[in-house]
């Protein structure tokens, strides 16, 4: 009988696949080392058997310890395999950003998820990674595994990743393509190939918001290049132990909207059902395409599944909220299709300033329709608003029709787009639609911007 003796023996030998659609205009040939075939879905069950081994030969990790760690979800995943067999307990601690999807499979493997906000630095006391080393220090018989500064992530890559794409490719491979996040997987893939052949190159996908690429051609840790971002798995706001930039040969950004459209393709045009990263991996050769030949012998490494997904990339309501899905806009009414059904925030005539700007500053808007019965017979911006203040901050508590300026133009809903953009300008800055006969919503510089590009 053929069978295995637990399910982290099916860990590892995962296919390579030719791109058949999505890379026709790459010179050479294209394959992708499909990490969804290992048992937690992705390639980070990998270094969490090899980081749990490591620490349990070392003494680090103790019989009945707690295994506690930062993850985007896929670690956490492998790390919860490896706990359920050899009967750790598992606390994962994730960013706000990551799915829900990888936080109910975390948990329905019986870690113990904690939440923490994207948007801090990391040694703030609230990111994931200070709260991961906190409940390292509180809770007994405990060990941080710090996935990001850890050896044996990239040796992990080294011992098996690595070894497989060569054999796979009988040594043909001469480009590596990987998104970084940890650095694991490029650092020791990149290591065991370079020792194999130094002229292979070593490609990392980065995302804009990350510290990645500035700092491998600079130097330079520019902390002005870190701002929130959308794209999962890839990417920092530190510098990981974890990458060795001597065997990186170079780094391509890739943006959030390119990450979610190609990861979204992949499935539609070759059939591999994975993660956001794979799209961004896809859409990064293509851009590098200038940097292969013809004999060339390409892989890019597929992390994660895409089921980790389903309400976020692969969720069309969700693409359409970011201004990822690409529908042609041509009139009024498709321009407040996505914010139709919402409350129209407008204040009176005799609305207290005061009011007002507290209503700006709770919805994060820079001007105001106003009203007056069911009419609308003025605007209220910011602009207007701080000049006047400042000239006489007494006027809060005046009347919105004290500084109101004139009334947004009105448009009907099938008005076309060209019209409508003639109507914007420096005393202009938002449009109201009327559709529906008598209903109203607003059009900012910013919608039209999203139906630009």
């Amino acid at each position: 009988m053929k069978y295995y003796n637990n399910i982290l023996e099916t860990i590892g030998n995962t296919p390579l696949v030719k791109i058949n659609n999505m890379c026709n205009d790459i010179k050479g040939l294209v394959l992708a080392k499909i990490e969804t075939t290992n048992p937690g879905n992705s390639v980070k069950d990998r270094m969490a058997l090899q980081m749990i081994e490591d620490a349990e030969k070392d003494g680090r990790l103790q019989p009945g310890g707690t295994i506690i760690e930062g993850t985007s979800g896929n670690t956490g995943m492998g790390l919860a395999l490896v706990a359920i067999i050899k009967g750790y307990k598992l606390i994962c601690v994730l960013s706000d950003k990551q799915s829900k999807e990888k936080m109910d499979i975390l948990r329905a493997v019986g870690a113990e998820v904690h939440v923490c906000p994207t948007n801090v630095a990391p040694e703030d006391p609230r990111s994931y990674y200070s709260v991961s080393k906190r409940l390292a220090t509180e809770i007994p018989n405990s060990w941080y595994v710090n996935q990001y500064d850890n050896p044996s992530n990239a040796k992990a890559h080294y011992l098996s990743t690595g070894p497989e794409i060569w054999e796979q490719t009988e040594g043909k491979i001469t480009h590596f393509v990987v998104g970084v996040g940890t650095g694991g997987t490029i650092s020791g893939v990149g290591k065991y190939l370079k020792e194999k052949n130094p002229n292979i190159k070593i490609w990392g996908i980065d995302t804009y918001g990350s510290v990645f690429k500035k700092y491998h051609e600079t130097g330079i840790f520019d902390e002005n290049e870190i701002y929130p971002y959308i794209t999962e798995g890839i990417g920092e706001d530190i510098l990981p132990k974890n990458v060795d930039f001597s065997v990186i040969d170079g780094f391509e950004k890739v943006t959030d909207k390119d990450a979610a459209v190609y990861q979204r393709r992949i499935a539609k045009e070759e059939g591999i059902f994975v993660g956001n990263s794979a799209g961004s991996a896809i859409k990064g050769i293509l851009q590098l395409k200038n940097e292969f030949k013809e004999d060339d012998v390409i892989v890019v490494l597929f992390h994660d599944h895409g089921s980790r997904y389903v309400g976020k990339m692969f969720n069309d309501d969700w693409m359409r909220d970011r201004g990822f899905l690409d529908e042609k806009k041509v009139c009024a009414n498709d321009l407040i299709k996505d914010h139709a059904g919402k409350h129209l925030v407008t204040v009176s005539t005799d609305t207290p300033i005061s009011q007002a700007i507290q209503l700006m500053h709770h919805y994060k808007i820079s001007q105001i329709p106003v009203t007056s019965g069911a009419d609308y017979v003025g605007s209220l911006t910011d602009n207007k608003l701080f000049s006047a203040l400042l000239d006489n901050p007494e006027l809060k508590e005046r009347p919105v029709k004290d500084i109101m300026e004139a009334s947004f133009p009105i448009v009907k809903g099938d008005a076309p787009i060209e019209t409508i953009s003639k109507l914007f300008g420096n005393d202009v800055p938002a449009i109201l639609v009327n559709y529906d006969s008598d209903k109203y919503h607003i059009i900012t510089r910013q919608d039209m911007i999203k139906a630009i590009c």
